[in-house]
């Protein structure tokens, strides 16, 4: 199948990843797989045939997406201090038991793939008409970058996903993957890697508290780190 997406490609893109040690660019195991087979991410493959490598070019970038579930939820929060009164604050939204850290490494890698750039201009274009009838089933009533961009339903980006993945030039697949601007800030550049991923992997390094980033993250979305 043919089709018309803007591309991201280069010679190399440097990636980085937040995984489950031991090896941070190792696919995730099917017996993880939720009903249905996907893992429950934005762009893995609603037919549960190839797995899915969420990546990011700024280093930065993996801490803010692997992080941002964990930032406190206001009106949970509130709730919280009110049982809590004046004892230890409760684990719960805005906490993370240290154990996360320890169970993680950082990898790096790079890739010459391509990848096909959801949200530009032209590849919103060419999704209206080719996901028309996606669009119809999931109550979408238009595409733009807005809803490349939203949680829910994830079931629509899964589909562009199969899309993306379905399609052809010579009988070769077009695209490695999906470049996309996080929704975190237009600065991080994300990559969904499709099954297999062409990467020229280097060191998975356990993940450290001290890390800045990983610091700073925690400062930023209001985290807390506690013993267990």
């Amino acid at each position: 199948m043919t089709c018309s997406l803007e591309t991201f490609a280069g010679d190399s893109t440097h990636l980085y990843r937040l995984a489950y040690a031991p090896n941070a660019w190792q696919f995730p195991d099917w017996s993880h797989a939720r009903e249905g087979g996907t893992f429950g991410n934005r762009w893995d493959d609603p037919q549960a045939i190839y797995r899915v490598l969420y990546a990011s070019a700024q280093r930065v970038g993996t801490f803010l997406e692997t992080l941002a579930r964990y930032r406190p939820d206001p009106m949970v929060a509130a709730a919280l201090d009110e049982i809590s009164g004046d004892d230890e604050p409760l684990p719960g939204p805005g906490f993370l038991p240290r154990r996360w850290i320890a169970d993680r490494v950082l990898g790096e890698a790079d890739s010459g793939g391509t990848f096909a750039r959801v949200s530009s201009a032209h590849s919103l274009d060419y999704l209206r008409v080719a996901m028309a009838g996606s669009l119809v089933r999931h109550g979408i009533d238009d595409l733009d970058a807005a809803t490349i961009r939203q949680r829910s339903p994830r079931s629509f980006t899964q589909e562009i996903s199969r899309l993306i993945y379905e399609c052809t030039e010579d009988d070769r697949r077009s695209y490695d993957g999906v470049y996309y601007e996080s929704r975190l800030g237009d600065e991080i550049q994300n990559f969904a890697l499709f099954e297999p991923a062409a990467l020229t992997v280097g060191e998975s390094v356990p993940l450290d508290e001290s890390d800045p980033d990983l610091q700073g993250v925690l400062l930023r979305f209001g985290i807390t780190l506690y013993d267990e």
